[in-house]
């Protein structure tokens, strides 16, 4: 992996006046290290592995040198004029990227329109996902596209309706690679790569890197330049693990609502029946929760989405379709509800909290039935957390098996009451947390 100086600002990377304007207007102050040390590759033209938190700037990293080009490509075909330089004819889509998740095209159009507002309307942004209709996708389609964002699904029913061709890429971005494979979009990214030319830049974001992306890299980019920071800004979110009595999980989650009164929180369950079930259980002890899964039209999980955003709701309860794609602006903390099926989407869950070094919290609810479970996703994650507990809370029904695997983690120190094949253990109680001391850095590890 790379390693570069990091730029103090962002016109010592090379980008061009309107884009430094618009970054002053939106107070961004100086680059990310992702940022700082990516966007002079993309603008050079190499190909590019990067591997970063969520909420490191990523967007922005493929973004910038992304419109950089296309405009600076529109003018030199301006000023030639020749039919054979001018790229905008037909169906055609200059830089294409690929993303896993519906929230995540929408809000990288979002905020491509955004860093093009002094390009004047010369740059055409489009974003294209399922759940809404086709045909308004094809017209808006007519005459082609500078920039595409759209899910691979999607596109390919686009491309087979000839809305839109890809022979004319000069620019391909895979967006969080690993969640579209793990998604199962394997079969539409290999169909859709082979509609690519052979000669284009290849830009491929993945917070992690599991055996298949690696195979991805090996076969689709060359010579690339590959940056990693995923431990960048680890130390603005702090993550506790609450254990709990099966059956207790939502009477401590509404304790812990009422109690730190958090401006905001998403809550991940692991389905979408429970995301109801949960706010019915939530709303008969006084708290108010929204849902946001997969069966709710697009309409209404762009307006909870925005109602998120904007405050208006204080307890969004999720499926991981939250867990890739929502940036929520200094949101105080996520909790696990319910444990991801999957190591890799607990990182993704927690990412939403503490981004772009705000501090944030995530918290994790685990009974008896998830110590294994939480074990493998400290493995695989490659971190560990102390037990603890809710004070008010105390927790009896642990096995001994999951005790014992808890000491060879933890080495917390048990006792076995008389008479039961349950043991009773002590945890550390650090449950006086609140929200003012999550905003001031002061929870975490007080040994």
């Amino acid at each position: 992996m790379t390693s570069t100086p990091t730029a103090t600002n962002f016109k010592e990377l090379g980008l061009i006046t309107p884009l430094l304007d618009r970054l002053t207007e939106l107070k961004y102050q100086q680059p990310t290290p992702i940022q700082a040390q990516a966007i002079p590759t993309v603008l050079a033209g190499r190909d590019l592995i990067a591997g970063a938190n969520t909420g490191s700037g990523k967007t922005a990293t493929f973004a910038l040198p992304l419109l950089q080009k296309i405009y600076e490509q529109s003018i030199l075909s301006k000023k030639l004029s020749t039919t054979k330089t001018n790229v905008k004819s037909g169906n055609y889509v200059a830089g294409l990227i690929l993303v896993p998740t519906r929230e995540l095209a929408k809000q990288i159009a979002d905020s491509i329109k955004s860093y093009a507002q002094h390009f004047n309307g010369e740059i055409k942004t489009l974003a294209v996902f399922g759940g809404v209709s086709v045909n308004t996708q094809m017209l808006a389609l007519r005459g082609g596209t500078d920039i595409l964002v759209a899910t691979p699904g999607r596109l390919l029913d686009l491309i087979s309706s000839n809305a839109i061709k890809l022979d004319l890429v000069s620019t391909l971005i895979l967006d969080e690679a690993d969640r579209m494979l793990s998604l199962g979009f394997t079969e539409e990214l290999t169909k859709l790569l082979k509609l690519t030319p052979n000669k284009k830049q290849t830009l491929l974001f993945s917070a992690t890197f599991p055996e298949q992306v690696q195979d991805l890299t090996k076969t689709l980019l060359t010579n690339p330049v590959e940056i990693q920071l995923q431990s960048e800004d680890a130390s603005t979110l702090v993550q506790r693990v609450f254990t709990v009595n099966k059956g207790e999980k939502t009477t401590v989650l509404a304790h812990l609502i009422n109690q730190h009164q958090w401006q905001q929180a998403l809550i991940f369950v692991n389905a979408k029946r429970s995301c109801k079930h949960l706010a019915d259980k939530l709303l008969k002890r006084g708290i108010t929760a929204e849902v946001f899964h997969g069966d709710k039209g697009q309409g209404a999980r762009n307006r909870v989405l925005e109602s998120f955003k904007a405050g208006e709701i204080q307890v969004l309860i999720a499926t991981d379709i939250a867990a890739r794609g929502l940036d929520i602006e200094k949101l105080p903390v996520v909790i696990n509800f319910d444990l991801p099926r999957s190591p890799l989407d607990y990182m993704h869950r927690i990412g939403r909290s503490g981004r772009a070094g705000e501090v944030g919290l995530a918290l994790s609810l685990i009974d008896h039935e998830d110590f294994h479970h939480f074990k493998i996703i400290e493995k695989k994650n490659k971190f560990r957390l102390e037990r603890e507990l809710v004070e008010g809370f105390p927790v009896t029904d642990i096995p001994d098996q999951a005790v014992l695997d808890a000491e060879k983690v933890q080495g917390v120190g048990m006792a076995k009451p008389e008479g039961t094949g349950k043991r009773k253990h002590k945890h550390k109680n650090k449950s006086s947390i609140s929200a003012a001391d999550v905003w001031a850095g002061h929870v975490g590890d007080d040994d």
